[in-house]
C-alpha cells in the first residue's frame, strides 16, 4: 500500500517498495510500523488519487484530511477506496486487457480513462441513464434493474457500452468498497482512543448511514450531462451493493472478468 502524503512543503513516503533517489528516510515510525521517507512537495496538498506517481509504481498521492475537505474518518475510508484501485491494476494483464478494449484511440498515458468521449450530452443515454439511476433507487427487482441496464446498452455503440462497463467495474464497485468497509468497520472492534480523540471523530456506524443515503440521493438526483464520468460511480456502487444483496457469487468472479459487472 503505497501512500505518498502532501503537506504543506513536503511529501511523506510509506509503504514504497522501490523509493526513488530524491527520498531522504526519516527511519522507522513505531505507529505504522513502516520506514517513512521525504522530499519537498511536488504534488497539490489537495489530491486525492492513485497512478504511477512514485518510480513508475501505483502510489496513492493524497493530502491531510482537513486539505481534502473530509472527516477523519472519511479520509481513511477514501484512502481504502484508492487501495482498492491499486488492487485493481494488480490484477494479472490489467494493463494488456484494458488496452485490448479499443477505447485509448492513440493515447498511450492511460488518460482516455478519463476523457473518453462518452455521449453524455446524447439524450437518449440520458434518459436511459437516468431510468436505471431510478430503477436502482427505488430498490426495483433484480429483473426491472437488469432490463433498464440493457435498454441502456442499446442506445450505445459497442465502444461506449464497454466505457461503461469499464467505469461501472472500476470506479462504481471502489465507491461500492467504501460503505462495505465502514459497515464491516462498525461491526470490528473501535478504533484507538486517540483516533476517536480527534475533534471530528465520528463512529463508522454513523458514517455508513450517511454513505448509504447520499448514494439513495444521488441516483435520485443524477444528472448525466452535469455528473459526466462520475454518474458512473454511484449507478456502479449501487449495481455491486444489489449484486451483493441477490446472495451471488459475483466477488469470485470479479477479478476473473475484468470490466463487466455481471447483470443483476
Amino acid at each position: 500500500m503505497a501512500v505518498l502524503l502532501v503537506a504543506d512543503s513536503a511529501e511523506y513516503l510509506v509503504g514504497h517498495l522501490r523509493p526513488t533517489s530524491e527520498f531522504t528516510s526519516l527511519g522507522r515510525d513505531a505507529l505504522l510500523g513502516r520506514d517513512v521517507l521525504v522530499r519537498p512537495r511536488r504534488f497539490s496538498p489537495t489530491l486525492l488519487a492513485t497512478f504511477p506517481a512514485v518510480g513508475g509504481r501505483s502510489t496513492i498521492v493524497v493530502g491531510s484530511a482537513e486539505n481534502t475537505g473530509k472527516s477523519s474518518v472519511e479520509w481513511v475510508l477514501t484512502l481504502l477506496h484508492e487501495h482498492f484501485h491499486q488492487w485493481q491494476t494488480s490484477l494479472p494483464d490489467y494493463y494488456a486487457r484494458a488496452d485490448a478494449l479499443g477505447l485509448a484511440r492513440g493515447d498511450t498515458t492511460g488518460q482516455w480513462m478519463l476523457s473518453y468521449p462518452f455521449p453524455y450530452d446524447s439524450a437518449p443515454v440520458q434518459r436511459a441513464v437516468q431510468a436505471l439511476a431510478t430503477s436502482l433507487a427505488l430498490g426495483d427487482t433484480l429483473e426491472a434493474v437488469a432490463q433498464q441496464r440493457e435498454a441502456l446498452r442499446r442506445v450505445l455503440s459497442p465502444d461506449d457500452a464497454r466505457y461503461l462497463e469499464f467505469q461501472l467495474w472500476q470506479e462504481g464497485v471502489a465507491r461500492y468498497l467504501e460503505i462495505a468497509v465502514a459497515e464491516a468497520a462498525s461491526r470490528a472492534d473501535e478504533p484507538s482512543e486517540a483516533f476517536r480523540r480527534l475533534p471530528d471523530y465520528e463512529s463508522y456506524s454513523d458514517v455508513a448511514k450517511r454513505l448509504r443515503r447520499r448514494l439513495e440521493s444521488e441516483l435520485a438526483e443524477l444528472s448525466l450531462g452535469k455528473a459526466r464520468r462520475v454518474a458512473f460511480y454511484p449507478i456502479g456502487a449501487a449495481l455491486a451493493a444489489l449484486l451483493e444483496r441477490s446472495g451471488g457469487k459475483w466477488k469470485e468472479g470479479y477479478q476473473q472478468h475484468l470490466f463487466a459487472l455481471p447483470s443483476p
